[in-house]
């Protein structure tokens, strides 16, 4: 996209009621430069102006299947638009592009249903406004979760906003080692971090000088959202995920920020029970799919009992092996 494409984009999803981060038009060479995808970001124009965007990554894998996604690993994705033609519009150019391309499906990642297309259950968002005060934030949050985040306060654990990915990456991709999961290239997340800047922060937490924590956020109108993030074990021992996330919600109270966006998490998982227990309710995600090649969509999920052996192995590698193997599996997983 050229460098006016880019912002008029940007204006126009900055302004939606519908918008989101993920739907900023950076995201297009995040993913064709660090993970070699094919995107697609159509605009619909009304009169010369912008009425619509729906930005599109083509996914092709033996192991996973050719996918056409909006947006692959991204929470949220699908049509922004300012009107029900628009919307149409847009839809019907990418089930067109789906065509051409002979992908399985197509999947629009979207917070508003659209009513042409059948949803794909299972995956919720969690958002919650944040109180004016500091004091009134930490009140906010239900008190047996409120009782874990003063334990960590107490272990005298230390947070800090860096600017590299030098801690942030070993122990993200260690924790995701832990969890049977393949993990993105650095070169990815280095990625996100020059294309968006200041609107992509990391914190991380120490014990100790150890870097035992750390999390990703992103930072989009009067939101934070705290998106990729990982702890090494001994973390548990001393609540350092509970104080990560409270000294985030503390720094966004006082820098103004308004709505602390969680995150999706599939239902019943473990990622699902922690954001519920900070006194979130899940908002259900309406993910929607056109079908192409495929009769039924797939279970790609980690959740899906016939992954569950390759996760028990893959639990168990060397954390450099699986930094080195990993990014050659996720960047092909729909995420």
């Amino acid at each position: 996209m050229k460098a006016a494409d880019i912002s008029d984009w940007n204006d126009f999803n900055a302004a939606s009621e519908s918008g989101t981060f993920f739907h900023r038009a950076e995201w297009l060479d995040v993913f064709e430069q660090s993970l070699g995808h094919d995107g697609y970001y159509f605009i619909a124009e009304t009169e010369g102006k912008i009425t619509g965007i729906l930005p599109l990554m083509h996914m092709r894998s033996r192991l996973f299947g050719n996918l056409l996604l909006s947006l692959p690993f991204l929470a949220y994705g699908g049509v922004v638009a300012a009107d029900a033609e628009s919307s149409a519009a847009l839809v019907s150019k990418a089930i067109e592009l789906a065509k051409s391309l002979d992908v399985d499906h197509a999947e629009f990642r979207n917070r508003e249903p659209m009513p042409e297309l059948p949803s794909k259950p299972g995956y919720v968002t969690f958002r919650k406004s944040l109180p004016e005060t500091v004091d009134e934030c930490l009140l906010s949050i239900p008190r047996k979760q409120r009782a874990m985040v003063r334990k960590g306060i107490k272990n005298e654990l230390e947070a800090r906003i860096e600017e590299g990915l030098e801690h942030f990456y070993p122990v993200f991709s260690t924790s995701y080692r832990n969890l049977g999961t393949p993990v993105l290239s650095r070169k990815y997340f280095d990625a996100i971090k020059v294309a968006f800047g200041e609107d992509c922060r990391v914190l991380t937490v120490y014990k100790e000088e150890t870097a035992i924590a750390s999390v990703m956020s992103f930072y989009f109108r009067d939101e934070v959202i705290p998106y990729y993030g990982g702890s090494l074990p001994i973390a548990r021992k001393y609540m350092a995920n509970d104080f990560m996330y409270w000294d985030l919600m503390r720094r966004s109270c006082e820098d103004g920020i308004r709505i602390f966006d969680y995150g999706r998490s599939r239902e019943g998982t473990g990622s699902y029970r922690f954001k519920k227990h900070w006194g979130f309710e899940p908002e259900p995600l309406n993910y929607q799919y056109q079908l192409i090649r495929q009769d039924a969509m797939p279970d790609l999920s980690p959740g899906n009992p016939k992954y569950q052996l390759a996760i028990a192995v893959w639990k168990k590698l060397p954390a450099g092996l699986t930094r080195w193997l990993g990014p050659m599996l996720a960047k092909d997983l729909p995420g």
